[in-house]
């Protein structure tokens, strides 16, 4: 079986069905979820797969399957996995709707077939042998929970909102949308954690919006970018400036991770700019944007024109319900 056709298959499998129920095909885009225990049965289907399957040799292979809501999927495969992993192909996207509960999808062109059973997916060819089988995986960053070092301010730690112009807080503890600290930064390295929502009926910038503004001026998007492509306006992007090297976004309700390290714009006495802004951000642990120049304040900026001035750490309120946890930033000289 080519490659192709098995990436095809693949796809295919996962978006043809996994588990049997009839769903409304159209649905509230506002309809937002931050609970998993709550979320219809797409949540526990969306997410990554990741195995080996056999062409000439084994190959690894992995597959993100973004919910569409009403039973709808998309799925991408990936050669070589997943993405941040050592992938180098992002071969095919494919949409469809779940049917049955044991999925078996036979390749258009005779060449084999994709069965699903227990949560496994299990590939074979033509003749019924079997070439591959792909497992869910859940990843996590690897700085998810890093606790703050000596000398850092913790901006939030799920105790107390005095660090907070506009801070709300759940009932359990976490930080949501629209907050600007009370502090000023120049300079300075931020740690932060985040988690967008399930939105299955909702489509690009209604999905999970937020953001992260430097000093209120220069935003990194927060989206639920799960399978896009990383562009200029999804989650990791310097938003309008730079696309993230790659997508490191993973499903929504999962905690994932921003690093980052800022380096304000510089001025002269007279105050002009003689430096733009730069910036360095690591993605759930991947290198995104390595020292990345900032012409300028990003759109909906809260401070939309620079200075020599410090500014607050600002979390967009674009309209979703992103939440937010373990804040804390080390300034720098």
């Amino acid at each position: 079986m080519s490659p192709r056709v098995l990436t095809t298959l693949l796809a295919l499998l996962m978006t043809a069905g996994l588990v049997s129920f009839a769903l409304a095909q159209e649905g509230d885009p506002k309809l937002a979820y931050t609970d998993p225990a709550q979320a219809p049965v797409d949540f526990t289907i969306q997410g990554e797969y990741a195995g080996k399957v056999r062409f000439d040799q084994e190959t690894p292979f992995g597959v993100q399957i973004i919910a569409l809501g009403g039973g709808r999927f998309r799925a991408i495969g990936f050669f070589g996995g997943l993405p941040g992993d050592a992938w180098h192909e992002a071969s095919v996207e494919v949409e469809g709707k779940l049917e049955g509960g044991v999925v078996r999808f036979e390749d258009p062109q005779g060449e084999g077939r994709g069965i699903w059973r227990d949560g496994r997916l299990r590939v074979e060819n033509a003749l019924g042998e079997e070439l591959g089988v792909l497992n869910r995986v859940e990843r996590k960053s690897p700085t998810l929970g890093q606790k703050p070092p000596e000398g850092a301010i913790v901006l939030f730690d799920g105790k107390s909102l005095e660090e907070w112009e506009k801070g709300r807080m759940t009932p359990d503890g976490l930080l949501m949308e629209g907050a600007v600290s009370k502090r000023r930064f120049r300079d300075f390295f931020i740690h932060i954690e985040f988690c967008t929502p399930f939105q299955p009926f909702a489509r690009g910038q209604a999905r999970g919006n937020s953001g992260f503004y430097a000093q209120g001026r220069y935003e990194v998007q927060i989206l639920d970018s799960f399978g896009g492509i990383g562009a200029k306006d999804e989650c990791g992007a310097i938003y309008g400036v730079a696309a993230p090297r790659v997508n490191m976004c993973l499903p929504p309700l999962s905690w994932q991770t921003y690093d980052i390290e800022f380096r304000a714009a510089r001025f002269d006495e007279s105050g002009k700019k003689v430096a733009n802004a730069r910036m360095t951000v690591r993605h759930n642990g991947v290198l995104i944007h390595d020292d990345v120049e900032i012409p300028g304040p990003t759109r909906a900026a809260l401070i939309p024109t620079e200075s020599p001035e410090p500014g607050p750490v600002y979390l967009q309120d674009h309209g979703n319900p992103v939440r937010f946890r373990n804040i804390w930033v080390i300034e720098r000289q």
